[in-house]
């Protein structure tokens, strides 16, 4: 009994992506854990340093203790809408290239994520992206 490689490849293309998505999320996660430890340690050693000259401590900046101390731009919500959007499109394309509409109608699972977040950002989005983008601008401006 032979296998159609592409009926195989339909099966094995999904799980290799998820597996190499979670993957990539746990890569991020340390790597965001790493580099939060290492500030850590260095405003530790810096403020021993200082305790040890008998110098004033600074305060510590505040982001350093709170859990959002990364602002991130609302922008990003159209960058991930578009990419989300165009894998689906490329998934049913090739899906139904190779193997008729069966199979590319995965392919819709990620556009519906990358048009939901489309939507999103066309409802909220641009709003948080402005406030953003003004934020930004008056911390500029301070001296």
């Amino acid at each position: 009994m032979t296998h159609d490689p592409v009926f195989t490849l339909s099966f094995a293309l999904p799980i290799i992506l998820t597996s190499l998505g979670i993957f990539v999320a746990v890569l991020a996660i340390s790597l965001s854990y790493l580099k939060r430890k290492h500030i850590f340690t260095l405003y530790h050693q810096e403020r021993m340093a200082a305790l040890e000259k008998g110098v004033d401590l600074p305060p510590l900046p505040d982001a350093l203790l709170t859990e959002d101390a990364k602002v991130r731009n609302p922008r990003r919500l159209l960058l991930r809408g578009l990419v989300w959007l165009f894998v689906g499109l490329g998934i049913i394309i090739a899906g139904f290239c190779s193997s008729g509409l069966k199979h590319s109608l995965f392919g819709l699972i990620p556009a519906g994520i990358g048009l939901a977040h489309l939507i999103y950002y066309a409802v909220a989005g641009k709003e948080e992206a402005d406030l953003y983008q003004q934020e930004r601008l008056a911390a500029l401006r301070k001296p």
